[in-house]
């Protein structure tokens, strides 16, 4: 072996130019394909670098299978957030220590996993929104850089994992136009909606590695773009890791975006953009590339030196006893802590969204029977999302409610329907199962509905199975005949709770105005029919929060392809929501009283601090999401206000805590068009409560959150990307 690493004496970075440094051309170029080559010579071995963990540890075997994305979002809860993150990479440690002793390298074997994935769910149609941390910059930033903390751990040396934040940037569809969609976006919602959970993520998270989009932005291919991987990434912000393509992302330089005419310029423009990684093999077209100087051989040894400095600070070229997480050991995969663990996630993500009279939660003593009804009530699919890794172990909401109704309470089942067909047998009639529906709905005490979507209906481009073939939803709809037999239920006269399993916000003012109970259950994990038959029948009290607003109708949203945030999400939408973004109810009573804010005045460079006291007046023990909202008062084109601090805190019934919250400057910044941070002189509204400022929510929840005003008697540029 020709290289001698001099690990006492170097850091990671000058270990990794010494070991390129003894790389051929062709030796470099192969390192930067996700499947990097082995170099027997130098001691290098096969690494590939593509691995998932969105909610788990992806597509290799056995390993917790957490709620989706969007539900753990819904948990409003940084501190557990993180502890989700860092179970999932010790699954990932232990998978991988298990995998290299037994000599597998494939594919999803590896320590470097794309995820979190923050981009903005600007638009409830999009199939991969349930990916996401859901529609709030702010609230996407705390979780991702909570998530990557949990992931990349606490040493001082080594990486636990690498973290990866995705797509970069302006990314959340349409999936079927993504190959060569260009996604035009304003300054102001640039730099104010769709980079600050990037930035977020870079700059206090120091997220190890970003994943370029598929699409263009304002003419660029993300994973080309001089202006987001060299400028803003590397240039604004300072990023040292290394970027990736998208899965063959760089093959539409030239076959869809016509930005290049051959794959040689497309590597060209990739490589010199910044991007050090290809997910695919078109970059093996960087030994021409370079040959004809299209390329320097300086920049790519560069990108391979970060490639490198990222194996190294996973301690991959080190003595296993120095590296602390070499010892997790297999054991520590889907035991019954991560179970334990994972039940907790699913009922923190449950949202509770209707409960009329108290209907909620389910008394057994008055109950003989119950009938559970619908596709998603014993489907497993609806459990899981997509990314998702295989549990040992699946409880459905039908299992759950078995589980929790024992001996003394018969439960009926019905499919109901089929999720999106008319029929559930090919050959039978449409709506096939209606009179075994109306025979149970007749001999039930209560009606169980569990309906909604599964990651069939809505995921990504290409998803096996994806049966809407694109992967977006065409409408907020329920699919098929699910309402025409929730209406059958309804007529029955006996009370339906729905529970909606979903990873996206639907239409349902039917419901809303008939049903007397709603439950959002997301896709929540291999655990989640326990979670959900738990909350039905009160072993705990449900504490979600929407982390994306329940629309009316599709009607009012703007056309799919517009990425202007104008009439989007709780920020800029004027007509009132279903279901506002940060509403959830609980089976407890939760006040937010004494408010005190710091100060009175606000200027550039004050740091404001929010106390309050939340108290529990009801009958439940139970967690609460304190919500402080900013608004701008008399500026134009100011979101209506911005979610800017947030605190979730267990209170005992009959108690009372107090949270503090704080906020920067930046919290009262708003993004003009030419993409500066400005403190506007004027007043300011803070809210603190449980929920945004909105009438629906007030309504909803028959409470306000208080409110102070905030003077800016000058005003100042916070953040200016011309100014050095």
């Amino acid at each position: 072996m020709e290289w001698t690493d001099q690990k006492e004496t170097l850091t990671f970075e000058e270990r990794a130019k010494e070991l390129v440094s003894k790389m051929t051309l062709e030796e470099k170029v192969f390192q930067t394909l996700h499947s990097a080559a082995k170099i027997e010579r130098l001691g290098i071995p096969a690494y590939n670098w593509w691995n998932e963990a969105i909610h788990g540890v992806a597509r290799a075997g056995v390993a917790t299978v957490f709620p989706q994305a969007i539900g753990l979002a819904a948990t409003f809860d940084e501190d557990f957030i993180e502890e989700v993150g860092d179970t999932i990479s010790t699954e990932g440690r232990a998978k991988f220590n298990m995998q290299q002793q037994f000599g597998d390298f494939d594919i999803y074997k590896g320590l470097t996993f794309w995820a979190p994935n923050v981009n903005i769910f600007r638009d409830p149609r999009w199939g991969r929104g349930h990916e996401t941390f859901g529609e709030d910059p702010y609230l996407t930033g705390r979780l991702g850089v909570r998530f990557i903390a949990g992931m990349q751990g606490h040493d001082k040396m080594y990486l636990k994992v690498a973290a990866c934040a995705k797509h970069f940037a302006v990314h959340s569809g349409p999936e079927d136009l993504r190959h060569s969609f260009n996604a035009i976006v304003s300054e102001k919602d640039l730099y104010e909606t769709y980079l600050p959970a990037f930035k977020a993520c870079v700059t206090e998270g120091h997220v190890e590695a970003v994943m370029g989009a598929y699409n263009r932005t304002n003419g660029e291919p993300c994973c080309g773009s001089k202006t987001l991987l060299t400028d803003i990434l590397r240039g604004q912000w300072g990023f040292k890791g290394h970027v990736t393509s998208d899965c063959w992302a760089i093959r539409d330089f030239h076959e869809h975006h016509m930005v290049t005419k051959t794959p040689v310029e497309s590597v060209a423009l990739a490589m010199n953009s910044g991007c050090d990684l290809n997910c695919g093999n078109i970059f093996g077209n960087l030994l021409v590339a370079v040959r004809d100087g299209l390329v320097s051989e300086e920049t790519l040894t560069k990108a391979v030196e970060r490639l490198f400095t990222t194996r190294m600070k996973l301690g991959m070229f080190d003595d296993k006893e120095k590296v602390p997480y070499s010892a997790i050991t297999y054991d520590q995969v889907d035991g019954d802590a991560q179970k334990k663990l994972n039940l907790k996630a699913a009922k923190k993500s449950i949202v509770l969204l209707k409960n009329e009279g108290g209907i909620l939660p389910l008394k057994k003593e008055s109950i003989h029977t119950i009938g559970v009804i619908g596709p998603n009530a014993n489907s497993r699919k609806a459990l899981i999302g997509n990314y998702e890794g295989t549990a040992s172990e699946y409880i459905t909401v039908l299992e759950g409610i078995k589980e929790q109704a024992g001996e003394d309470i018969r439960v009926y089942y019905s499919e109901g329907c089929h999720l999106y067909k008319d029929r559930v047998s090919a050959l039978g009639t449409p709506n096939d199962r209606i009179a075994e529906c109306k025979a149970i709905a007749e001999a039930s005490d209560v009606i169980i509905a569990c309906f909604g979507l599964d990651a069939g209906l809505e995921g990504e481009e290409g998803d096996q199975g994806n049966e809407f073939a694109s992967g977006d939803k065409p409408d907020l709809n329920l699919p098929g005949i699910q309402e025409q037999v929730l209406k059958t239920l309804y007529e029955s006269g006996k009370p339906v709770i729905l529970v909606l399993l979903s990873g996206s916000a639907l239409a349902i003012s039917w419901e809303d105005e008939h049903l007397p109970a709603i439950v959002e259950a997301w896709y929540p994990g291999a655990q989640g029919g326990r979670a959900v038959a738990s909350m039905l029948f009160g072993e705990y009290s449900p504490e979600g929060k929407l982390p994306v607003t329940f629309y009316r109708t599709t009607e009012e949203l703007p056309d799919f392809t517009d990425y202007s945030m104008k009439d989007r999400t709780y920020r800029y939408m004027k007509k009132e929501a279903l279901y506002p973004f940060g509403y959830g109810l609980t089976y407890s009573e939760f006040f937010v009283k004494d408010v005190r804010v710091s100060g009175k005045t606000m200027e550039a460079g004050d740091v404001l601090t929010v106390k309050a006291v939340l108290e529990n007046a009801g009958d439940y023990d139970g967690a609460q999401t304190v919500q402080v909202y900013v608004k701008a008062k008399g500026v134009e084109g100011a979101p209506n206000y911005q979610l800017k601090g947030l605190k979730k805190i267990w209170v005992p019934k009959n108690t009372a805590k107090e949270v503090m919250i704080t906020l920067p400057d930046r919290a009262f910044g708003l993004y003009d068009d030419e993409g500066r941070l400005v403190l506007h002189k004027g007043e300011y509204e803070v809210y603190t409560g449980i929920s945004q400022p909105d009438e629906r929510s007030m309504t909803l929840l028959g409470r306000k959150p208080m409110v102070t005003r905030i003077q800016c008697e000058k005003e100042a540029i916070l953040e200016d990307r011309f100014r050095k």
